[in-house]
């Protein structure tokens, strides 16, 4: 556990204890809770009422707030020692369709009162578009093609003004698809079972994975370990192409390999969704992760993480103040 650095003085140890505010407290964050629980007292921002207990129940303290509402989050000024934001913007950006407005309300509400020591902020790949196949490190430039990568590019930029303008450690963690067994929709068997077909091999992309177990890992490692705005790729070790990461859970689940299409005709059958995904190639530089988080993938590739084959050497140990 880290040594507590707190203007507390001699408080009792229950009052001086290190405090975690997890905005977005979905799979992902609740895995983060399970590594910390007993470490760090919990917090989370949730909008939904209906998730107080649940929340409680896991060992979480739930506050009730909508990133939407700014008036909501004033609340959350000075209760955190550390912050953890995996929320996504919304879906619908408006007229400013570009601007994540939640991550810049966040960011305001914070600077009210006493600054959190270390802030990390849950990104998406994305943001570099398409790389056609290109391996990307983070000193890449950004080159968002989707409303939705634009936002997110926008949120980076008010986590690093919360970094440059009130001293505080923020971290921006780059993440591609989140897979795990037990997370929802977490594999591609939804998918074999539709038969949604793929790209012939002349036409697909490159696509990054990451077990959500080792995605928490690396959350937790970057709240404590993560150097001043920096950007680091959470991303395992896999290079698979889109149509042979599903022929490869097809056959770890003795399923049919799905039916390979070219472009044209996956642009008349599949959702615009998707085809944005089947639009971008790029393999992600996962050293930062490593070298400078020190995190040791418990998954290290989707071959063994998609039928939850643990690496000996996968574990999180007690981290340190960085």
């Amino acid at each position: 556990m880290p040594s507590i650095n707190s203007p507390s003085g001699a408080l009792p140890a229950r009052f001086r204890r290190e405090r975690l505010l997890i905005v977005g407290c979905g799979d992902v964050g609740q895995r983060v809770a399970r590594d910390l629980r007993g470490r760090m007292q919990l917090v989370a921002l949730t909008s939904s009422a209906d998730r107080v207990e649940g929340l409680r129940s896991a060992g979480i303290r739930p506050l009730v707030g909508n990133l939407d509402d700014a008036a909501t989050l004033r609340r959350l000024a000075g209760i955190a020692t550390r912050v953890l934001h995996l929320a996504p913007p919304a879906r619908d950006g408006g007229t400013a369709w570009w601007r994540d407005q939640r991550t810049t309300a966040l960011a305001r509400a914070l600077r009210l009162r006493s600054v959190p020591s270390s802030f990390v902020y849950g990104s998406t790949s994305g943001v570099y578009g398409n790389c056609e196949g290109a391996r990307v490190s983070e000193t890449r430039g950004v080159r968002p093609d989707t409303p939705r990568a634009h936002r997110r590019v926008d949120a980076e930029r008010a986590v690093r003004w919360l970094g440059r303008s009130a001293g505080v450690r923020a971290s921006i963690l780059r993440i591609p698809g989140i897979y795990a067994p037990d997370r929802e929709n977490g594999t591609p068997r939804a998918r074999l079972e539709r038969g949604t077909p793929v790209l012939r091999r002349e036409d697909d992309v490159y696509t990054n994975h990451i077990h959500a177990d080792d995605l928490a890992r690396a959350c937790v490692a970057a709240l404590f370990r993560g150097k001043p705005q920096r950007i680091v790729h959470a991303s395992d070790d896999t290079e698979l192409r889109m149509g042979d990461y599903i022929d490869l859970a097809a056959d770890l689940y003795g399923m049919p390999r799905p039916p390979r299409v070219a472009r044209g005709e996956a642009e008349r059958q599949l959702p615009v969704q998707l085809l944005s995904f089947m639009g971008e190639s790029r393999l992600l530089d996962n050293t930062r992760l490593k070298r400078e988080l020190r995190v040791r993938l418990a998954y290290p590739t989707v071959h063994t993480g998609l039928i939850g084959r643990i690496s000996p050497i996968g574990r999180i140990g007690p981290i340190e103040q960085a």
